[in-house]
């Protein structure tokens, strides 16, 4: 009777694990990188220091710690991926999001132990997942931002409360207000809020520029001549190099006599010239440009009482467009006055060891500068991290209008609301809703634990605060400065919805992708280029099984299969 010849599936040296073993095995690794950035949750949070082997970050922001890490663990990468999705999203939350993901695979654990399918548990969590973010939009509170300032503070506040910037956040609070308000209420762009860190003096001397800032950039002889302040200047933003350029390599150009060398040299310069005198009868005082602005036409400039800057970042100059009205011109002919941009100030200041092209007082200004000071450059890249944070907070705020307590309030309640709901539940399902119920609170429960506090007795006032009738205690949350509860919105601790709506999401989703992984297939010589097949495309390794006689012979004894091949029939 002909025998079918077996299929080759994975080559030899793969390692290959699957079901429950492989499951709980996914779990555990959640589980130990939740555990790494635990203790940085909350405003008694830890600090974590990463080391790549170039640079040393010290951080307690969930989404730096987790994309520095080099988690090789292939399910364990779902949470990286969460935590980077919630800081596109949201911009905070990236720790607690995290924790929640692990807390529920850590609750759900046993069920997989027992024999409880994976869809059956899945399904639960979603179910769970929606009925709890559905409550938090039941409970939450509609604000009318529109002119309340002293709310979109608050938002910040609470942002910054975590950060190692936690004690100037009555300076830097109403800063980012300042920032967001000034951009396009319909669009609020972040990446028109530019942050310029400049290192030594103190924190305290960080400020907010109401239009754009740069760093003074790469400047020639004759810049010193310059005008350095101007009242009113119309501004000229170009994509144009201002130098002479000799001829590219192999270039030819071929004379039969000496003379028309120096016509040739004569029209270079006419060149460069009729460049540079339709910049000055275009009407700017300002000339800026993203590539180089030579010596030649630097003194030209300044001979004119002009102010120019070249190698100017495609950032800032998109952002001093957008402050001015002006139009970033790709040649210099044919400039009229409406592709200018308008400034009410310009001037060039010092900012400890820098100098700075600040314009302000822009009738378009829809952009912002945030300079900050700090006294080692570590300390300034996560005041950095945290003002972003509390940026993007502070725009969800704007959009979203609804807002819920923070300090472990609204996990509280929800986890409440949960418990009720799964008593309403038959079957199964049931003990996944409670599973879930009993995961958020691990956001108050380690809220506790980075204080110092005992989380037993402070969950215990919870529990009991939130299963007050009427929902009187739904906003009982934890109180860091007494080791025990209270109405975090009375205390001005509040969070946009949208952030834990994200959050609870994205938790449940990449908690449902580690439950339906059921093998993992994993070849360490493929991690090389070209090793997957030996060095060979699928064309030369299907022409050189043919020459060996067919698959059959590649089996191993027998055709019955080789040491790490499987063999399907």
């Amino acid at each position: 009777m002909y025998q079918q010849p077996g299929i080759i599936l994975l080559r030899e040296g793969t390692d290959s694990s699957q079901g429950k073993p492989q499951l709980i095995s996914n779990i555990n690794a959640c589980q130990a990188v939740a555990d790494t950035i635990r203790t940085t949750l909350g405003p008694r949070g830890m600090d974590k220091l990463v080391f790549d082997g170039k640079r040393v970050t010290i951080s307690n922001d969930g989404a730096t710690i987790m994309r520095l890490l080099d988690i090789v663990h292939p399910a364990a990468k779902t949470l990286v991926d969460i935590s980077m999705s919630q800081d596109a999203e949201v911009g905070d939350g990236t720790t607690s999001v995290v924790l929640l993901a692990g807390q529920i695979l850590k609750q759900v654990k046993p069920f997989v132990e027992e024999g409880v399918h994976p869809q059956i548990i899945m399904q639960g969590l979603r179910t769970a997942a929606v009925a709890g973010v559905q409550h938090l939009k039941d409970i939450a509170v509609n604000v009318d931002l529109e002119g309340s300032r002293a709310m979109l503070e608050v938002f910040a506040g609470t942002a910054l409360n975590s950060k190692l910037i936690s004690n100037q956040k009555s300076l830097f609070a109403p800063m980012v207000v300042d920032a967001i308000s000034m951009l396009d209420p319909d669009v609020l762009d972040l990446n028109l809020v530019g942050v310029k860190k400049v290192p030594g003096g103190s924190v305290t001397q960080s400020f907010l520029v109401p239009g754009v800032a740069f760093k003074k950039t790469f400047s020639y002889a004759g810049f010193e001549q310059m005008k350095k302040v101007f009242e009113n200047p119309k501004i000229l933003l170009l994509n144009v190099e201002l130098e002479l350029k000799s001829e590219k390599e192999n270039a030819e150009v071929r004379i039969t006599d000496p003379s028309m060398y120096q016509s040739i040299v004569d029209a270079e310069w006419q060149i460069i010239y009729e460049k540079l005198d339709n910049c000055v009868q275009s009407g700017a005082q300002i000339i800026l440009s993203k590539l180089p602005i030579g010596d030649l036409a630097t003194q030209y400039f300044a001979d004119r009482g002009l102010f120019c800057a070249g190698r100017v970042e495609a950032s800032d100059l998109h952002r001093v467009a957008k402050a001015t009205g002006g139009k970033i011109q790709s040649s210099v002919n044919d400039l009229t006055e409406d592709v200018l941009g308008l400034a009410g100030h310009f001037s060039e200041d010092q900012v400890g060891d820098e100098r700075f092209n600040i314009f302000t007082g822009c009738p378009e200004a829809k952009t912002a500068t945030i300079v900050l000071r700090g006294g080692s450059e570590q300390f300034i890249e996560e005041s950095h991290r945290s003002i972003h944070d509390a940026l993007c907070i502070v725009k969800r705020g704007l959009m979203g209008r609804q807002v819920v307590a923070g300090g472990g309030a609204i996990e509280m309640e929800v986890s409440n609301a949960l418990r009720l709901k799964a008593r309403t539940i038959s079957g199964k399902q049931q003990h996944i809703v409670n599973a879930f119920a009993k995961a958020l609170e691990v956001v108050p429960r380690q809220l506790c634990e980075n204080a110092g506090f005992d989380p037993t007795n402070v969950l215990q006032q919870l529990r009991a605060q939130h299963a007050l009738p009427g929902g009187e205690g739904k906003w009982m949350g934890v109180d860091l400065d007494t080791e025990g509860t209270t109405d975090t919105m009375v205390a001005n601790v509040w969070e946009p919805a949208i952030n834990k709506i994200n959050s609870y999401t994205a938790a449940t989703e990449a908690a449902c992708v580690i439950l339906s992984i059921d093998e993992t297939v994993r070849n360490p010589q493929s991690e090389q280029p070209g090793a997957a097949a030996g060095g060979m495309t699928a064309q030369q390794q299907h022409a050189k099984m043919q020459q060996r006689g067919g698959y059959g012979q590649l089996m191993g004894k027998g055709g019955k299969g080789g040491k790490g091949v499987r063999r399907m029939k």
